[in-house]
């Protein structure tokens, strides 16, 4: 059963534009920032948002690489939200990651970017240590955002891509740790499309920030070194092609009937 609640106004948008006052609270911040526990150059994979690419993710990007981590964007060029073309470009990004670093990989995903790395952990949890969600719904996909109505008017069927979402969920439990981020000031997508109650282990930390704010808020900067530095074995063998055992959902929406 899919979950009822009213995606944000449109209007609402115009509070996005607050995003700018996080870019001098980070630099603000940066000094303690820094001093947060460091990584061993261990690898994180980072997904942008929907319409955007690395460059969204550059200023995270660059704070985890400073305080030890061996991060990487995820190189496929700006997000269309095509997960049907973008899920097997993704998993061979994983994959070829994870080979060269002999780890398992932390996945780092902002709004429908998180969607995404939770669907990569749900098919590969060989090769991922946890998920971090930052704004992203993991209910009703686009059906609970502010730009819902566009994309109907788009011809997109809102509902059957929910009810798509909706059944992978229930097909596949996803097992690996993740830590979902949101925030009730979030214009863009409804908060409580961002709480899972399906996934065992889960943790759920509301932060104060925009939707466009989650990629430089300090808050959420602070959040993610802290959670990165608690112990998860990453250590990993990765099998031979043949002998992994795959658990493959092809995502599909489903086109509007015509008129």
């Amino acid at each position: 059963m899919i979950e009822a609640f009213k995606p944000p106004a449109i209007s609402g948008v115009v509070r996005e534009v607050l995003c700018l006052i996080e870019l001098p609270r980070l630099l603000l911040r940066f000094p303690f920032l820094i001093t947060q526990p460091r990584g061993k150059h261990e690898p994180v994979l980072i997904f942008p948002p929907h319409g955007t690419g690395d460059g969204a993710t550059t200023l995270l990007k660059a704070y985890l690489r400073l305080i030890g981590y061996r991060a990487r964007g995820w190189g496929l060029g700006r997000n269309k939200g095509d997960m049907t073309d973008l899920l097997p470009r993704a998993l061979k990004r994983l994959a070829s990651f994870a080979k060269r670093s002999n780890q398992k990989v932390t996945l780092i995903g902002w709004s429908f970017g998180g969607y995404l790395a939770r669907e990569l952990a749900r098919e590969r949890p060989d090769l991922v240590s946890r998920v971090i969600t930052l704004g992203t719904p993991v209910i009703g996909g686009p059906k609970y955002t502010a730009v819902a109505e566009i994309y109907r008017k788009r011809g997109m069927d809102i509902e059957a891509i929910a009810i798509e979402v909706e059944l992978r969920n229930q097909a596949t439990l996803l097992e690996t740790p993740v830590i979902a981020i949101y925030s009730r000031k979030d214009a863009i997508v409804a908060w409580e499309a961002c709480i899972d109650r399906r996934t065992p282990n889960i943790e759920h930390v509301e932060v104060r920030s925009t939707h466009f704010g989650f990629g430089f808020s300090p808050q959420v900067y602070k959040i993610i070194a802290q959670r990165l530095a608690l112990p998860i074995a990453t250590i990993v063998e990765i099998p031979p092609r043949h002998n992994r055992r795959r658990r493959r959902l092809r995502f599909v929406p489903r086109k509007p009937d015509p008129l």
